[in-house]
């Protein structure tokens, strides 16, 4: 393999711009990728979903498949290559948007998998999705399937600074609140009113009772990501409604709290109140499989805050580790970039854990 294959075939990734929920976009992704897998003696299927397309490979080998797991989308809008985050190589570093968070970590996948033609290695088993940056609503029973008896999960997110992988991340939940009231003149009406807006605020202040309660088990981080309502001063608002981010670092706390919100119920007579889950990833805490797994791989393994698709593995007691894409920083920033020479280790590391000696 020669240093600049990897890079070209990043090049490639990058300027198909994928934010989450173009499909024509993560159709044209995976539509090249097919090709590359291919190339590499493996059988490919993809699935469309309304969110875009998903994409399985398999690789024929020795034993149970190793699935490992990745997406095709980024948080960047399209424009953003000619604009605020345009590609570039500086030496070791590349930049530009997805290239960190996770086209690099795809790269590492293809090129492993190529440094393994005739030689013996494991069976393996690829799932890339369309929708992790938005919680994988669409793709949870996707990756599910492709995890039905395999061995281990590998994810290929970012690793830990030092270049350690992941292993356990919290649990993480996006609701939607929507409150329904009843429009009317501010002052000559009040009474015949039901401000959704003041139903909301009542409602934040019990999510916030709920996410800080001091006989959870462990603290629960609640982010009241967007708020929306209203139109006028002189008009009692009708709807309102507001987007909460939730992580939980324990499966109890994550049940314990999910369970109150769902429960949440109106205070104002007439105001009607809709809780919505709209993606959810169980919290994943290490195992001894986990742990074991990284030291087969040569790495160190630790927890992580962020989540991922590697949740729904870990949660469900697969061996599981995320981080083995290389390292970098700058994930979701206008800073984002990916080292080549890590990238390059990544491919080697994947290859040797692979290949059976």
């Amino acid at each position: 393999m020669r240093d600049s294959e990897p890079l070209a075939l990043l090049h490639r990734l990058v300027h198909i711009e994928s934010p989450s929920n173009d499909t024509a976009a993560s159709a044209r992704l995976a539509e090249l990728l097919a090709v590359e897998f291919e190339s590499c003696g493996a059988t490919v299927a993809t699935e469309v979903t309304p969110a875009g397309t998903n994409l399985r490979a398999e690789l024929a080998g020795e034993g149970a498949p190793v699935l490992l797991v990745g997406h095709l989308d980024t948080v960047w809008p399209v424009g953003t290559l000619a604009g605020e985050v345009p590609w570039r190589v500086d030496g070791d570093v590349v930049h530009g948007p997805g290239v960190f968070d996770m086209k690099s970590g795809i790269v590492v996948m293809v090129h492993a998998l190529r440094a393994l033609h005739g030689l013996p290695h494991r069976a393996v088993r690829i799932a890339l999705v369309c929708d992790e940056e938005v919680g994988s609503p669409n793709s949870r029973d996707f990756v599910l399937r492709c995890a039905e008896g395999a061995s281990a999960a590998i994810g290929f997110e970012s690793p830990h600074p030092d270049g350690a992988l992941k292993i356990g991340r919290r649990g993480s939940c996006r609701l939607r609140l929507e409150v329904t009231g009843r429009a009317s003149h501010a002052a000559l009406d009040p009474e015949a009113g039901v401000s959704a807006i003041d139903e909301l605020i009542d409602q934040l202040l019990r999510v916030r009772a709920i996410t800080s309660d001091p006989g959870l088990s462990s603290p629960v981080l609640c982010n009241v990501g967007t708020v929306h309502g209203g139109g006028r001063a002189n008009v009692i608002p009708d709807a309102a409604h507001a987007e909460l981010g939730l992580r939980f670092a324990d499966a109890e706390s994550e049940a314990r709290v999910l369970d109150h919100l769902a429960a949440l119920a109106p205070i104002r007579p007439g105001a009607t109140l809709r809780v919505t889950r709209l993606s959810q990833r169980p919290t994943w805490q290490p195992s001894p499989g986990d742990e074991a797994l990284a030291r087969e791989l040569g790495l160190a393994g630790r927890p992580a805050a962020g989540g991922g698709d590697t949740n729904f593995l870990g949660a469900a007691g697969i061996p599981t580790v995320d981080g083995l894409g290389p390292r970098g920083a700058g994930a979701h920033a206008t800073t984002e970039h990916a080292s080549l020479a890590s990238l390059n280790e990544r491919i080697v590391q994947l290859q040797q854990f692979l290949q059976i000696r």
